[in-house]
């Protein structure tokens, strides 16, 4: 299943601290060799100001007590920039950390700026000292101190482009910290700010849209709501044309939150179209499942791409989440997944027959014939199913849907409102965007 690691397309995506947790779980899961992913870290290592921690791995990866002479230096010139950015950053910090000092700060920053000049003797160069210092925290890997002191910048910064830095940063600590409630409020803020930005060319705001839905991934997949909230961004027409055309491999996580989510979205149906348009460019089991079932009516095919979707969610660093339960492990995604698949089919399959012999509908769902008479009776009885089953001659028997003609039509006619406002909204952008004759 090495096959289907997407982590050489999301890594240069990622701030390289945001791919240690990823290397972690390859190694946990032996998906390569555990060289491989040694040297991989080293590599990321060398890159930042982590030196105590890429010791530690050069001694796993070669077997020995001693580390190379130039990592010793290098540890000798960190701790000595590190005190450097201290002691430069120290009368900002002492002000920071005085409980009464704060309380003059405004949220007129200019105002901020003259009361610390003219009381604190604390000018932009103390400022611009923290943003170091806190950028140097987060590259030494204290997450927690670089997060607090990238607020208290962004609270000073008058200077919108490294603003824009230090919420990128901030954001990476949270993650990082897995402080998922605060991070999801700062990925709300860099999307509103990625949005309504001017950028000196489109491709720079597409690249930012990548590059946050890349980060969102860990959010989505460990916040409580994130389910529907990936849907509700993966899915916006400027977010779902950057997929398309710079990261089409985003559509596993995409289809994926489509599956699971319990609530059907009437976007789903369009959703099937792009899965059908990119199969060129990108597919994996998951992606392929939902071509079996709603574009190929291939039940078979999508029964053999169940158990392939079950290990690439298993070896998915986002996806394959495990929880500890006493003394047993489960991925609790992956049930649910599994769930609603075979919700998928049935509900299809349904869709085209009105008599279904139970054993070839247990075939179809993977299940034995008393399991998948037992998962029937359990949907019946949930009224999610209108059928009755015929114990006698083995056979489901669906009840005629006649559709509402009211309800086929509102369905038909709900977004077009929703159209028009995009069509609109983008030809004024257009012609704003023309210069003026």
């Amino acid at each position: 299943m090495a096959s289907y690691d997407l982590t050489p397309r999301i890594a240069p995506h990622l701030d390289r601290h945001l791919v240690f947790p990823i290397l972690e779980f390859l190694q946990e899961r032996h998906l390569h060799e555990d060289e491989q992913i040694l040297s991989s870290k080293i590599e990321l290592l060398n890159k930042t100001n982590m030196v105590d921690y890429a010791m530690d791995i050069h001694k796993s990866l070669y077997h020995a007590e001693e580390v190379p002479q130039d990592m010793v230096e290098r540890r000798m010139e960190v701790v000595g920039r590190l005190k450097a950015l201290e002691e430069a950053a120290a009368p900002l910090v002492a002000f920071l950390q005085n409980p009464n000092a704060v309380q003059e700060l405004r949220a007129d920053k200019q105002y901020n700026l003259q009361m610390l000049s003219e009381r604190y003797q604390i000018g932009t160069e103390q400022i611009e000292a923290l943003y170091q210092y806190a950028k140097f925290q987060f590259e030494c890997g204290n997450y927690s101190g670089a997060a607090d002191y990238l607020y208290q910048y962004r609270a000073l910064c008058t200077n919108s482009e490294r603003s824009l830095s230090a919420l990128w940063g901030k954001l990476a600590a949270e993650i990082l910290m897995q402080n998922w409630d605060i991070a999801l409020e700062e990925l709300n803020r860099l999307k509103e700010i990625i949005d309504s930005k001017n950028f000196a060319s489109p491709m720079n705001q597409v690249q930012s849209r990548i590059w946050l839905m890349h980060w969102s991934l860990f959010i989505f997949f460990n916040h409580d709501n994130g389910r529907t909230l990936i849907i509700d961004l993966f899915n916006q027409d400027k977010y779902l044309n950057a997929i398309q055309t710079t990261a089409p491999h985003l559509l596993r996580y995409l289809a994926t939150a489509f599956i699971v989510n319990k609530r059907r979205r009437p976007q789903f149906k369009e959703f099937i179209k792009v899965i059908q348009q990119e199969q060129h460019s990108y597919k994996d089991p998951i992606t392929e499942f939902l071509a079996c079932v709603y574009v190929n009516y291939d039940f078979d095919g999508a029964q053999k791409k169940m158990k392939e979707c079950e290990e690439v969610i298993l070896n998915d660093p986002f996806l394959g989440k495990r929880v500890e339960e006493g003394s047993f492990s489960t991925v609790p995604l992956r049930d649910e997944f599994l769930e609603n698949a075979r919700l998928f089919i049935f509900e299809t399959y349904c869709r085209i027959h009105q008599r279904i012999d139970m054993g070839v509908l247990a075939e179809k769902l993977n299940l034995n014939y008393e399991e998948a008479e037992r998962w029937i009776v359990n949907l019946i009885r949930g009224s999610k199913l209108d059928a009755k089953i015929d114990s006698h001659l083995g056979t489901v028997i669906m009840e005629p849907n006649h559709p509402n003609v009211y309800e086929q039509l509102i369905d038909h006619t709900k977004a077009l409102s929703g159209r028009t406002y995009k069509l609109v909204s983008q030809l004024l952008e257009h012609a704003q965007a023309q210069p003026a004759r």
